[in-house]
Protein backbone atom coordinates (compact mmCIF):
# COMPACT_ATOMS: atom_id res chain seq x y z
CA UNK A 1 0.00 0.00 0.00
CA UNK A 2 1.27 3.77 -1.10
CA UNK A 3 2.01 5.55 1.94
CA UNK A 4 0.42 8.89 0.17
CA UNK A 5 -2.68 6.93 -1.96
CA UNK A 6 -5.64 8.79 -2.64
CA UNK A 7 -8.30 6.72 -3.99
CA UNK A 8 -11.49 8.21 -6.28
CA UNK A 9 -13.90 6.22 -7.38
CA UNK A 10 -16.28 8.10 -10.27
CA UNK A 11 -20.00 7.41 -9.58
CA UNK A 12 -21.84 10.43 -10.39
CA UNK A 13 -23.67 8.96 -13.76
CA UNK A 14 -27.12 7.70 -14.35
CA UNK A 15 -27.03 4.77 -16.07
CA UNK A 16 -29.59 5.15 -18.99
CA UNK A 17 -29.40 1.55 -20.26
CA UNK A 18 -29.82 0.07 -16.83
CA UNK A 19 -33.81 1.52 -17.57
CA UNK A 20 -34.22 2.38 -14.07
CA UNK A 21 -34.92 5.95 -12.13
CA UNK A 22 -31.96 4.51 -9.58
CA UNK A 23 -28.36 5.67 -10.17
CA UNK A 24 -26.13 2.63 -11.64
CA UNK A 25 -24.44 2.34 -8.50
CA UNK A 26 -26.81 1.89 -6.18
CA UNK A 27 -27.99 -1.35 -7.91
CA UNK A 28 -27.05 -4.23 -5.86
CA UNK A 29 -24.96 -7.09 -6.84
CA UNK A 30 -22.93 -9.96 -4.37
CA UNK A 31 -25.45 -8.50 -1.78
CA UNK A 32 -24.38 -5.03 -1.67
CA UNK A 33 -24.42 -1.99 -3.80
CA UNK A 34 -22.42 -1.51 -6.73
CA UNK A 35 -20.36 1.31 -5.11
CA UNK A 36 -20.14 -0.67 -1.89
CA UNK A 37 -18.51 -3.20 -3.25
CA UNK A 38 -15.84 -0.92 -5.08
CA UNK A 39 -15.55 1.12 -1.89
CA UNK A 40 -15.04 -2.46 0.28
CA UNK A 41 -11.62 -3.23 -2.32
CA UNK A 42 -10.27 0.62 -1.67
CA UNK A 43 -10.50 0.41 1.71
CA UNK A 44 -7.94 -2.26 1.88
CA UNK A 45 -5.36 -0.28 0.29
CA UNK A 46 -5.51 3.12 1.72
CA UNK A 47 -7.58 5.08 5.00
CA UNK A 48 -11.34 6.47 4.58
CA UNK A 49 -10.04 10.19 4.25
CA UNK A 50 -7.86 9.30 1.65
CA UNK A 51 -10.68 7.81 -0.41
CA UNK A 52 -13.52 10.38 -1.99
CA UNK A 53 -16.55 9.53 -4.06
CA UNK A 54 -17.56 11.84 -7.09
CA UNK A 55 -21.55 12.15 -7.22
CA UNK A 56 -24.03 13.50 -9.17
CA UNK A 57 -27.49 11.63 -9.74
CA UNK A 58 -29.10 10.77 -6.83
CA UNK A 59 -25.86 12.15 -4.69
CA UNK A 60 -28.15 12.42 -1.59
CA UNK A 61 -28.95 8.79 -1.62
CA UNK A 62 -25.22 7.48 -2.38
CA UNK A 63 -24.21 10.12 0.54
CA UNK A 64 -26.49 8.55 2.88
CA UNK A 65 -25.41 5.12 1.83
CA UNK A 66 -22.46 5.39 1.95
CA UNK A 67 -21.59 8.40 4.75
CA UNK A 68 -20.98 5.29 7.54
CA UNK A 69 -17.65 4.63 5.96
CA UNK A 70 -16.30 7.85 6.57
CA UNK A 71 -15.32 8.77 3.30
CA UNK A 72 -15.45 12.06 0.99
CA UNK A 73 -17.68 13.05 -1.58
CA UNK A 74 -17.31 15.28 -4.68
CA UNK A 75 -20.23 16.80 -6.39
CA UNK A 76 -20.41 16.67 -9.93
CA UNK A 77 -23.27 18.50 -10.64
CA UNK A 78 -23.35 18.53 -14.75
CA UNK A 79 -21.59 15.00 -15.90
CA UNK A 80 -19.75 15.87 -18.87
CA UNK A 81 -16.63 12.99 -18.94
CA UNK A 82 -14.25 11.23 -16.96
CA UNK A 83 -12.28 13.74 -17.23
CA UNK A 84 -14.29 16.42 -16.11
CA UNK A 85 -15.10 14.21 -12.34
CA UNK A 86 -11.55 14.56 -11.87
CA UNK A 87 -11.44 18.44 -12.72
CA UNK A 88 -14.51 19.07 -10.49
CA UNK A 89 -12.46 17.54 -7.48
CA UNK A 90 -9.18 19.07 -8.37
CA UNK A 91 -9.29 21.61 -5.48
CA UNK A 92 -9.59 18.88 -3.21
CA UNK A 93 -7.59 16.65 -4.43
CA UNK A 94 -4.50 17.88 -5.84
CA UNK A 95 -3.23 18.77 -2.26
CA UNK A 96 -3.27 15.88 -1.27
CA UNK A 97 -0.09 14.96 -3.77
CA UNK A 98 1.05 11.36 -4.06
CA UNK A 99 -0.36 8.58 -6.12
CA UNK A 100 -4.48 9.15 -7.35
CA UNK A 101 -5.57 5.38 -7.74
CA UNK A 102 -9.04 6.01 -10.29
CA UNK A 103 -12.29 3.31 -10.07
CA UNK A 104 -15.34 3.13 -11.23
CA UNK A 105 -18.71 2.96 -9.08
CA UNK A 106 -19.99 0.78 -11.83
CA UNK A 107 -16.98 -2.20 -12.03
CA UNK A 108 -17.53 -3.79 -8.45
CA UNK A 109 -15.44 -7.47 -9.13
CA UNK A 110 -12.21 -5.51 -8.89
CA UNK A 111 -10.12 -6.75 -6.10
CA UNK A 112 -7.74 -5.18 -3.63
CA UNK A 113 -5.03 -7.88 -4.53
CA UNK A 114 -5.18 -6.60 -7.83
CA UNK A 115 -5.12 -2.89 -6.86
CA UNK A 116 -2.09 -3.22 -4.65
CA UNK A 117 -0.25 -4.79 -7.79
CA UNK A 118 -1.30 -1.59 -9.60
CA UNK A 119 -0.57 0.47 -6.64
CA UNK A 120 2.74 -1.55 -6.16
CA UNK A 121 3.88 -1.03 -10.32
CA UNK A 122 3.57 2.45 -10.13
CA UNK A 123 5.00 3.19 -7.07
CA UNK A 124 8.07 1.15 -8.09
CA UNK A 125 8.48 2.94 -11.60
CA UNK A 126 9.52 6.73 -13.39
CA UNK A 127 6.02 6.60 -15.42
CA UNK A 128 3.64 9.35 -15.16
CA UNK A 129 0.84 6.94 -14.77
CA UNK A 130 0.01 3.05 -15.09
CA UNK A 131 -3.16 1.70 -16.52
CA UNK A 132 -5.11 -2.02 -15.61
CA UNK A 133 -5.55 -3.83 -19.17
CA UNK A 134 -7.08 -7.11 -20.26
CA UNK A 135 -7.26 -9.41 -23.19
CA UNK A 136 -10.70 -10.43 -25.16
CA UNK A 137 -11.55 -12.79 -27.31
CA UNK A 138 -13.86 -10.31 -28.95
CA UNK A 139 -12.85 -6.49 -28.00
CA UNK A 140 -15.86 -5.08 -29.58
CA UNK A 141 -16.88 -1.47 -27.97
CA UNK A 142 -13.94 -1.33 -25.85
CA UNK A 143 -11.02 1.31 -26.00
CA UNK A 144 -7.82 -0.30 -27.60
CA UNK A 145 -4.84 -0.44 -25.85
CA UNK A 146 -2.22 0.59 -28.59
CA UNK A 147 1.83 0.14 -27.38
CA UNK A 148 5.23 1.48 -28.38
CA UNK A 149 7.81 -0.81 -29.36
CA UNK A 150 9.14 -1.09 -25.89
CA UNK A 151 5.86 -1.97 -24.60
CA UNK A 152 4.41 1.16 -23.10
CA UNK A 153 0.90 2.49 -23.29
CA UNK A 154 1.19 5.00 -26.40
CA UNK A 155 -2.53 5.80 -26.92
CA UNK A 156 -5.57 4.41 -25.77
CA UNK A 157 -8.38 4.57 -29.66
CA UNK A 158 -12.10 3.98 -28.83
CA UNK A 159 -13.86 1.55 -31.10
CA UNK A 160 -15.48 4.20 -33.47
CA UNK A 161 -12.40 5.97 -33.53
CA UNK A 162 -9.95 2.83 -34.48
CA UNK A 163 -8.42 1.94 -38.24
CA UNK A 164 -9.07 -1.40 -39.28
CA UNK A 165 -5.52 -2.31 -37.81
CA UNK A 166 -6.50 -1.06 -34.14
CA UNK A 167 -9.74 -2.74 -34.00
CA UNK A 168 -7.71 -6.32 -34.48
CA UNK A 169 -5.92 -5.14 -31.00
CA UNK A 170 -7.47 -7.87 -28.74
CA UNK A 171 -5.68 -5.73 -25.38
CA UNK A 172 -8.66 -3.42 -24.18
CA UNK A 173 -8.50 -0.17 -21.65
CA UNK A 174 -9.90 -1.36 -18.29
CA UNK A 175 -9.97 2.59 -17.16
CA UNK A 176 -8.30 2.03 -14.27
CA UNK A 177 -5.11 4.23 -14.04
CA UNK A 178 -2.67 4.71 -11.03
CA UNK A 179 -1.61 8.86 -11.74
CA UNK A 180 1.64 10.62 -10.50
CA UNK A 181 -1.19 12.87 -9.02
CA UNK A 182 1.63 15.98 -9.63
CA UNK A 183 1.79 15.09 -13.82
CA UNK A 184 -1.49 14.39 -13.72
CA UNK A 185 -2.77 17.64 -12.13
CA UNK A 186 -0.10 19.75 -13.79
CA UNK A 187 -1.29 18.14 -17.70
CA UNK A 188 -5.02 17.36 -16.83
CA UNK A 189 -5.93 20.97 -18.23
CA UNK A 190 -5.13 20.06 -21.62
CA UNK A 191 -7.84 17.72 -22.30
CA UNK A 192 -10.17 18.89 -24.77
CA UNK A 193 -13.90 17.51 -25.66
CA UNK A 194 -13.07 17.61 -29.05
CA UNK A 195 -15.49 14.48 -30.20
CA UNK A 196 -19.22 14.08 -30.77
CA UNK A 197 -20.74 14.08 -27.05
CA UNK A 198 -18.42 17.17 -26.36
CA UNK A 199 -17.15 15.69 -23.03
CA UNK A 200 -13.49 15.52 -21.27
CA UNK A 201 -12.27 11.97 -21.49
CA UNK A 202 -9.53 11.16 -19.25
CA UNK A 203 -8.16 8.33 -21.87
CA UNK A 204 -6.55 11.67 -23.61
CA UNK A 205 -4.50 12.08 -20.97
CA UNK A 206 -2.56 8.89 -22.18
CA UNK A 207 -1.39 10.80 -25.58
CA UNK A 208 -1.00 13.90 -23.99
CA UNK A 209 1.27 12.17 -21.09
CA UNK A 210 3.31 10.90 -24.45
CA UNK A 211 3.54 14.02 -25.96
CA UNK A 212 5.22 15.97 -23.22
CA UNK A 213 7.45 12.81 -23.07
CA UNK A 214 6.32 10.87 -19.76
CA UNK A 215 5.65 7.27 -20.18
CA UNK A 216 2.22 5.41 -19.34
CA UNK A 217 2.63 1.68 -18.40
CA UNK A 218 0.24 -0.93 -18.69
CA UNK A 219 -0.45 -3.91 -16.29
CA UNK A 220 -1.96 -7.23 -18.13
CA UNK A 221 -4.85 -9.18 -15.97
CA UNK A 222 -5.59 -12.64 -16.65
CA UNK A 223 -9.15 -12.23 -15.49
CA UNK A 224 -11.04 -9.76 -17.66
CA UNK A 225 -14.26 -10.24 -15.47
CA UNK A 226 -12.35 -8.50 -13.03
CA UNK A 227 -12.85 -5.01 -15.07
CA UNK A 228 -16.27 -5.87 -16.19
CA UNK A 229 -18.35 -2.84 -16.42
CA UNK A 230 -22.36 -2.55 -15.73
CA UNK A 231 -24.60 -1.38 -18.31
CA UNK A 232 -27.34 -3.43 -18.21
CA UNK A 233 -29.32 -5.39 -16.21
CA UNK A 234 -28.03 -8.30 -18.10
CA UNK A 235 -24.67 -7.56 -17.36
CA UNK A 236 -25.68 -6.89 -13.79
CA UNK A 237 -27.05 -10.41 -12.99
CA UNK A 238 -23.80 -11.83 -14.70
CA UNK A 239 -21.67 -9.67 -12.30
CA UNK A 240 -23.85 -11.08 -9.37
CA UNK A 241 -23.23 -14.83 -10.54
CA UNK A 242 -19.74 -14.13 -10.40
CA UNK A 243 -19.66 -12.76 -7.14
CA UNK A 244 -21.61 -15.93 -5.42
CA UNK A 245 -19.40 -18.31 -7.64
CA UNK A 246 -16.25 -16.78 -5.64
CA UNK A 247 -17.94 -16.80 -2.25
CA UNK A 248 -18.74 -21.14 -2.96
CA UNK A 249 -15.16 -21.65 -3.92
CA UNK A 250 -13.90 -19.78 -1.33
CA UNK A 251 -15.71 -21.56 1.11
CA UNK A 252 -15.23 -25.06 -0.40
CA UNK A 253 -11.77 -24.52 -0.26
CA UNK A 254 -11.99 -23.20 3.59
CA UNK A 255 -13.65 -26.74 4.58
CA UNK A 256 -17.31 -25.85 3.64
CA UNK A 257 -19.63 -28.50 1.86
CA UNK A 258 -21.96 -27.28 -0.29
CA UNK A 259 -24.60 -29.65 -1.82
CA UNK A 260 -25.47 -28.05 -5.38
CA UNK A 261 -23.31 -25.26 -5.32
CA UNK A 262 -24.96 -24.01 -8.89
CA UNK A 263 -28.29 -23.52 -7.06
CA UNK A 264 -26.55 -21.58 -3.67
CA UNK A 265 -26.46 -18.09 -3.00
CA UNK A 266 -23.65 -16.97 -0.73
CA UNK A 267 -22.89 -13.26 -0.22
CA UNK A 268 -18.97 -12.30 -0.14
CA UNK A 269 -19.13 -11.20 3.09
CA UNK A 270 -20.58 -14.37 4.78
CA UNK A 271 -18.07 -16.57 7.10
CA UNK A 272 -18.65 -20.04 7.40
CA UNK A 273 -16.50 -22.61 9.71
CA UNK A 274 -15.15 -26.10 8.44
CA UNK A 275 -17.00 -28.85 8.04
CA UNK A 276 -20.57 -27.17 7.95
CA UNK A 277 -22.89 -28.89 5.52
CA UNK A 278 -24.95 -26.39 2.74
CA UNK A 279 -28.07 -27.71 1.44
CA UNK A 280 -28.85 -26.94 -1.95
CA UNK A 281 -31.05 -23.65 -2.94
CA UNK A 282 -29.77 -22.13 0.36
CA UNK A 283 -29.21 -18.22 0.71
CA UNK A 284 -26.55 -16.88 3.46
CA UNK A 285 -26.61 -13.40 3.11
CA UNK A 286 -25.41 -10.20 4.83
CA UNK A 287 -23.34 -9.98 7.42
CA UNK A 288 -23.92 -13.83 8.75
CA UNK A 289 -21.25 -15.95 10.45
CA UNK A 290 -21.80 -19.67 10.68
CA UNK A 291 -19.31 -22.13 13.18
CA UNK A 292 -18.29 -25.17 12.31
CA UNK A 293 -20.31 -28.84 11.78
CA UNK A 294 -23.69 -26.84 11.48
CA UNK A 295 -25.95 -28.01 8.56
CA UNK A 296 -28.51 -25.47 6.45
CA UNK A 297 -30.87 -27.24 5.09
CA UNK A 298 -32.49 -26.54 1.73
CA UNK A 299 -34.24 -23.58 0.93
CA UNK A 300 -33.77 -21.81 4.19
CA UNK A 301 -32.41 -18.59 4.16
CA UNK A 302 -29.75 -16.95 6.93
CA UNK A 303 -29.26 -12.97 6.53
CA UNK A 304 -26.95 -10.82 8.67
CA UNK A 305 -27.22 -13.67 11.86
CA UNK A 306 -24.57 -15.78 14.02
CA UNK A 307 -24.90 -19.37 14.39
CA UNK A 308 -22.33 -21.19 16.70
CA UNK A 309 -21.10 -24.68 16.15
CA UNK A 310 -23.07 -27.80 15.10
CA UNK A 311 -26.59 -25.67 14.88
CA UNK A 312 -29.08 -27.81 12.78
CA UNK A 313 -31.67 -25.17 10.29
CA UNK A 314 -34.01 -27.03 8.84
CA UNK A 315 -35.08 -26.95 5.10
CA UNK A 316 -37.41 -23.51 4.19
CA UNK A 317 -35.87 -22.05 7.72
CA UNK A 318 -35.89 -18.24 7.60
CA UNK A 319 -33.35 -16.65 10.05
CA UNK A 320 -32.73 -12.69 9.95
CA UNK A 321 -30.47 -10.42 12.15
CA UNK A 322 -30.70 -13.30 15.38
CA UNK A 323 -27.84 -15.09 16.71
CA UNK A 324 -28.07 -18.90 17.43
CA UNK A 325 -25.85 -20.65 19.76
CA UNK A 326 -24.01 -24.08 19.43
CA UNK A 327 -26.29 -27.09 19.35
CA UNK A 328 -29.34 -25.40 18.67
CA UNK A 329 -32.17 -26.77 16.16
CA UNK A 330 -34.26 -24.53 14.40
CA UNK A 331 -36.76 -25.70 11.42
CA UNK A 332 -37.94 -26.92 8.95
CA UNK A 333 -40.55 -24.35 7.94
CA UNK A 334 -39.68 -22.14 11.58
CA UNK A 335 -38.89 -18.36 11.13
CA UNK A 336 -36.78 -16.37 13.39
CA UNK A 337 -37.33 -12.62 12.23
CA UNK A 338 -35.24 -10.10 13.83
CA UNK A 339 -33.26 -9.47 17.24
CA UNK A 340 -33.64 -12.99 18.15
CA UNK A 341 -31.32 -15.05 20.92
CA UNK A 342 -32.02 -18.92 20.51
CA UNK A 343 -28.97 -20.25 23.59
CA UNK A 344 -27.65 -23.47 23.29
CA UNK A 345 -29.59 -26.85 22.75
CA UNK A 346 -32.82 -24.89 22.55
CA UNK A 347 -34.93 -26.37 19.67
CA UNK A 348 -37.55 -24.23 17.50
CA UNK A 349 -39.62 -26.43 15.57
CA UNK A 350 -41.30 -26.19 12.33
CA UNK A 351 -43.76 -23.47 12.27
CA UNK A 352 -42.73 -21.79 14.97
CA UNK A 353 -42.22 -17.49 14.70
CA UNK A 354 -39.98 -16.14 16.68
CA UNK A 355 -39.72 -12.03 16.76
CA UNK A 356 -37.36 -10.84 19.54
CA UNK A 357 -37.22 -13.36 21.71
CA UNK A 358 -34.21 -14.81 23.63
CA UNK A 359 -34.96 -18.90 24.28
CA UNK A 360 -32.74 -19.81 26.52
CA UNK A 361 -30.78 -23.04 27.20
CA UNK A 362 -32.82 -26.48 26.55
CA UNK A 363 -35.81 -24.75 26.02
CA UNK A 364 -38.39 -26.15 23.64
CA UNK A 365 -40.97 -24.69 21.10
CA UNK A 366 -41.70 -27.92 18.54
CA UNK A 367 -44.75 -26.60 17.39
CA UNK A 368 -46.61 -24.17 15.23
CA UNK A 369 -46.11 -21.33 17.89
CA UNK A 370 -45.48 -17.30 17.80
CA UNK A 371 -43.60 -16.08 20.36
CA UNK A 372 -42.84 -12.08 20.46
CA UNK A 373 -41.46 -9.76 22.51
CA UNK A 374 -40.75 -12.52 24.85
CA UNK A 375 -38.19 -14.27 26.95
CA UNK A 376 -38.32 -18.07 27.47
CA UNK A 377 -36.44 -19.62 30.32
CA UNK A 378 -34.37 -22.41 30.85
CA UNK A 379 -36.14 -26.08 30.02
CA UNK A 380 -39.27 -24.65 29.19
CA UNK A 381 -41.81 -26.41 27.34
CA UNK A 382 -44.12 -24.56 24.90
CA UNK A 383 -46.79 -26.49 23.71
CA UNK A 384 -48.40 -26.41 19.69
CA UNK A 385 -50.07 -23.51 19.03
CA UNK A 386 -49.17 -21.49 21.88
CA UNK A 387 -49.03 -17.65 21.07
CA UNK A 388 -47.46 -14.53 23.07
CA UNK A 389 -50.61 -11.43 22.58
CA UNK A 390 -47.37 -8.88 22.44
CA UNK A 391 -49.68 -5.93 21.25
CA UNK A 392 -52.51 -4.39 22.42
CA UNK A 393 -53.15 -2.03 19.66
CA UNK A 394 -51.51 0.73 20.84
CA UNK A 395 -48.03 -0.36 22.03
CA UNK A 396 -45.76 -4.23 22.50
CA UNK A 397 -45.54 -5.66 25.83
CA UNK A 398 -43.32 -8.63 26.59
CA UNK A 399 -44.29 -11.97 28.47
CA UNK A 400 -41.54 -13.60 30.44
CA UNK A 401 -41.85 -17.42 31.39
CA UNK A 402 -39.36 -18.89 34.13
CA UNK A 403 -37.18 -21.85 33.98
CA UNK A 404 -38.78 -25.01 33.79
CA UNK A 405 -42.28 -23.59 33.10
CA UNK A 406 -44.66 -26.28 31.19
CA UNK A 407 -47.24 -24.26 28.85
CA UNK A 408 -49.81 -26.50 27.73
CA UNK A 409 -51.05 -26.40 23.98
CA UNK A 410 -53.26 -23.65 22.62
CA UNK A 411 -52.34 -21.42 25.56
CA UNK A 412 -52.70 -17.70 24.61
CA UNK A 413 -50.30 -15.15 26.87
CA UNK A 414 -51.32 -11.68 26.97
CA UNK A 415 -48.90 -9.64 27.96
CA UNK A 416 -47.39 -8.47 29.78
CA UNK A 417 -47.26 -10.97 31.72
CA UNK A 418 -45.40 -13.39 33.29
CA UNK A 419 -45.53 -17.29 33.92
CA UNK A 420 -43.62 -18.20 37.21
CA UNK A 421 -40.49 -20.83 37.34
CA UNK A 422 -41.92 -24.73 37.30
CA UNK A 423 -45.02 -23.59 36.94
CA UNK A 424 -47.94 -24.90 34.51
CA UNK A 425 -49.96 -23.75 32.28
CA UNK A 426 -53.18 -25.77 31.50
CA UNK A 427 -53.84 -26.66 27.44
CA UNK A 428 -55.98 -23.98 26.02
CA UNK A 429 -55.86 -21.45 28.81
CA UNK A 430 -56.52 -17.50 27.82
CA UNK A 431 -53.68 -15.83 30.81
CA UNK A 432 -54.39 -12.50 31.64
CA UNK A 433 -52.88 -12.50 34.91
CA UNK A 434 -49.44 -14.03 36.77
CA UNK A 435 -48.33 -17.60 37.05
CA UNK A 436 -46.98 -17.72 40.59
CA UNK A 437 -43.88 -20.28 40.63
CA UNK A 438 -44.55 -24.08 40.71
CA UNK A 439 -48.16 -23.20 40.61
CA UNK A 440 -50.92 -24.10 37.99
CA UNK A 441 -52.28 -21.29 35.48
CA UNK A 442 -55.71 -22.24 34.34
CA UNK A 443 -57.69 -19.53 31.81
CA UNK A 444 -60.53 -21.13 30.24
CA UNK A 445 -64.21 -22.17 30.74
CA UNK A 446 -65.19 -25.20 32.67
CA UNK A 447 -66.55 -28.37 30.80
CA UNK A 448 -70.35 -28.95 30.43
CA UNK A 449 -71.42 -32.45 28.90
CA UNK A 450 -75.35 -32.47 27.81
CA UNK A 451 -76.02 -36.21 27.40
CA UNK A 452 -78.21 -36.83 24.42
CA UNK A 453 -77.92 -33.40 22.57
CA UNK A 454 -76.49 -34.22 19.34
CA UNK A 455 -79.08 -37.18 18.94
CA UNK A 456 -81.77 -34.94 19.64
CA UNK A 457 -80.64 -32.33 16.99
CA UNK A 458 -80.30 -34.86 14.53
CA UNK A 459 -83.55 -35.57 15.20
CA UNK A 460 -85.33 -32.56 14.77
CA UNK A 461 -83.63 -31.62 11.44
CA UNK A 462 -85.07 -34.74 10.16
CA UNK A 463 -88.32 -33.51 11.26
CA UNK A 464 -87.81 -30.16 9.34
CA UNK A 465 -86.62 -32.02 6.31
CA UNK A 466 -89.66 -34.25 6.18
CA UNK A 467 -92.33 -31.18 6.23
Amino acid sequence: MAASLTVVVLAAGLGTRMKSRKAKVLHRAGGRALIEQVLSAAARLTPADRIFAVVGHQSAVVRDLLAPAGIGFIEQAEQKGTGHALMVGRSVLEKLGGWLLVLYGDCPLITADTLNRLVAQQTASPAAATVITTRLDDPTGYGRVIKDDRGRVRAIVEQKAATPEQQAVREINSGIYCFRSDLLWKHIGEIVPENPAREYYLTDIVAIFNHHGHAVEAMLIDDPSEVLGINNRVELAEVDRIFRERAVRRLMLEGVTIEKPETVTIDPQVRIGADTVVEPFAQILGNTEIGEDCRIGACSVVSDSRLGNRVEVGAFTLIGSSHVENDARIGPYARLRFDNQVESGAHIGNFVELKKTRIRKGAKAMHLAYLGDSDIGEEVNVGAGTITCNFDGVKKHRTQIGNGAFVGSNSTLVAPVQIGAGSYVAAGSVITDAVPPDGLGVGRARQVNKEGWARKRRERQASASAE
